[in-house]
């Protein structure tokens, strides 16, 4: 197994079971913006998929400048993911039907079916990760650690992870 498919499995394994991706794109002046987004999958390749509105802001703001950020925090596991990669809207209706679930009726009321819906795709380029022991008995065991050792990352892991272009 390559090193590229054990950062996949590894970028896999710490998103799983984080419903939600803080989005970070560029507005026109440069100005930096993040909103949530209901990640839907992290395919074969390693593109992260989303649903979204082909007319929204964070659309147009994908089509001026592709490069953007998204960021997974499950604060109960210890655990936080950071991945920089592009963007680009794709118009795929058999994949939105694919990646539809019904919880995305809360956010798009018209459906699946839907004329204004697309999908984000993100194609990776890096990510960074940190991840220490969770749950109470993990966390406290990790500050005790800390402490005794003045080293924050004892039993914690960071890395940095680079992605080949696809």
């Amino acid at each position: 197994m390559g090193r590229k498919d054990d950062s996949l499995q590894k970028l896999t394994r710490l998103i799983d079971g984080i419903e939600v991706a803080m989005l970070t794109t560029r507005l026109g002046d440069g100005r930096l913006l993040s909103r949530p987004l209901r990640t839907q999958e992290i395919d074969d390749e390693g593109a992260l998929w989303f649903i979204t509105d082909r007319n929204s802001h964070k659309a147009e703001e994908i089509r001026l400048q592709p490069r953007v950020n998204l960021a997974w925090a499950a604060p109960e596991r210890n655990t936080w993911v950071s991945v920089a990669g592009y963007a680009s809207l794709v118009f795929d209706k058999a994949k939105l039907h694919q990646l539809w679930s019904p919880q995305m009726s809360l956010f798009y009321p018209d459906g699946e079916d839907d004329p204004g819906l697309c999908l984000l795709k993100v194609q990776p380029e890096s990510a960074e990760y940190w991840d220490a022991p969770g749950g109470m008995i993990g966390t406290a065991l990790y500050l005790a650690m800390t402490a005794l050792s003045r080293d924050p990352g004892v039993l914690s892991e960071n890395e940095r992870m680079r992605f080949p272009p696809q």
